[in-house]
């Protein structure tokens, strides 16, 4: 019981705080679609379960203890985060209009881009590693370690489709979405700005 509410505690405060999944989701849930806001969501926790996943099986501790291998997964994550970033900058004010012939791709896209931002971003990497290493004890069943890592990644996608419903809400977008050339220069800036700081990071393990 002491476990389950650590790992609760600590996972929500951490799943609110501000950062390039959030960025993502705000920005895909306001110029694309509601749809694309969730499944965005749901990427991101399908990502959450790729870091679980490895640090269940050990792989977290070699993350941990080697900080060349730590510091090319903040180099990959810093390039996709300025990827995604520059894209955005570039975007047409069209761009963000889509037919229903090319809803099956948008919504690939989105849950792609999730997957990928979340599973490339070493903040959830550590925050994994470090809360099954500190809270989790050996004598813990594998079970039971399942479920921490189901709750993580439900937790995700609960806030972050939340925050899809509210940038997707009627009121908000009408207004918002006039100025979405702008709000793709915002975004994509702040998701430059992440990768940027990742990159400098890793300079400096």
């Amino acid at each position: 019981m002491t476990e389950w509410i650590a790992v609760i505690t600590i996972t929500l405060l951490a799943v609110i705080s501000p950062g390039a999944d959030f960025a993502l989701v705000s920005r895909n849930s306001l110029l694309l679609s509601r749809r694309a806001g969730v499944l965005t969501a749901l990427g991101i926790g399908l990502g959450v379960l790729i870091h679980v996943g490895y640090t269940l099986l050990g792989v977290g501790l070699l993350l941990q203890q080697s900080a060349g291998l730590f510091n090319s997964l903040k180099l990959a994550g810093a390039a996709y985060l300025i990827y995604l970033g520059v894209r955005m900058l570039l975007s047409k004010p069209d761009s963000a209009t889509h037919s229903n012939a090319q809803k099956p791709a948008a919504d690939g896209a989105a849950l792609r881009t999730g997957l990928l931002t979340n599973a490339l971003n070493p903040k959830t990497a550590v925050f994994i590693v470090s809360l099954f290493m500190q809270i989790v004890q050996p004598s813990t069943g594998l079970a039971t370690q399942l479920g921490y890592g189901a709750f993580i990644a439900l937790a995700h996608v609960g806030w972050f489709a939340l925050v899809a419903l509210c940038f997707s809400a009627g009121p908000v977008r009408d207004r918002l979405l006039a100025a979405r050339r702008w709000i793709d220069r915002l975004f994509g800036g702040l998701l430059i700005g992440f990768g940027t700081l990742l990159a400098l990071a890793s300079q400096h393990p």
